[in-house]
């Protein structure tokens, strides 16, 4: 009877320890200690961490979408972004010196869109009477609307890099300094591998150890923001908005 009892409890141990790590998760009470920390992942932990970082670069520039969203700290300004981005462009939020605006680009076309508060107090910080008769109305008239970014303002080339996948990606995933690689842990909901420049001062990338090896959060080297990477991959679909919706300030946007 004792046998059959611990044959039957052999047999449930077996059974629920091969549902786990069909599920991809190991735990070192099934089937004694010593199992691969890599087994059922991607194989990168095993890697250096030049060659994760060379690995992580050619999954990202391969992916066709992702979705970038936290802080960045540019030449002393800080922007909070929440941005989707393709090849042919990009959509989404920056939120920098208390207003926020939207950025839309499609192919070579930027828009920006923001209310009234938003284009007031850009006239203010410029020593303009945003308060003046003029200008309320002037910024009521844009409130809500797409404002098409000329390309040759000055202002298009800072603001259609936010919607630049390659060049988002290319700075990004830049670490600096000697390469090192960390231990295995978990980032939100995903299971990770850390790799670090000058021991994290020159910044540290998260990178997935599940399914292909995307970077999925960095910390960016100096205090200078940080950053969480998903929906790789997932498409949406950009599209230029309607001459209603549209204003077109020709060769230069209002003064700011």
């Amino acid at each position: 009877m004792r046998q059959a009892r611990r044959t039957r409890r052999s047999a449930l141990v077996s059974t629920v320890c091969a549902g786990v790590l069909m599920g991809g998760a190991g735990l070192t009470g099934c089937g004694g200690g010593g199992e691969d920390p890599d087994a059922g992942t991607n194989g990168v932990g095993k890697l250096s961490a030049a060659k994760i970082q060379i690995k992580t670069r050619q999954a990202a520039k391969g992916a066709a979408a992702v979705r970038l969203s936290g802080t960045v700290v540019s030449k002393g300004q800080t922007y909070k972004l929440d941005m989707r981005l393709k090849g042919s462009g990009g959509e989404g939020s920056v939120t920098s010196k208390g207003g926020t605006f939207q950025l839309l680009r499609v192919g070579e076309h930027l828009y920006l869109k923001a209310d009234s508060g938003f284009w007031a107090h850009e006239d203010k910080t410029e020593g303009k009477a945003g308060g003046a008769a003029g200008d309320r109305s002037a910024a009521a008239k844009l409130n809500g609307k797409f404002v098409k970014v000329p390309a040759g303002d000055p202002s298009y080339q800072q603001l259609s890099g936010f919607t630049d996948k390659d060049l988002m990606l290319d700075g990004t995933l830049a670490l600096h300094g000697k390469l090192s690689k960390g231990e295995r842990s978990e980032s939100g909901t995903q299971h990770v591998i850390k790799i670090a420049g000058d021991e994290g001062a020159g910044g540290t990338l998260d990178v997935s150890l599940e399914g292909k090896p995307y970077p999925v959060r960095l910390q960016r080297a100096g205090g200078a923001g940080t950053l969480r990477l998903s929906e790789w991959g997932k498409e949406f679909v950009l599209e230029e908005p309607g001459k209603d919706e549209t204003v077109d300030y020709g060769k230069q946007l209002p003064t700011q």
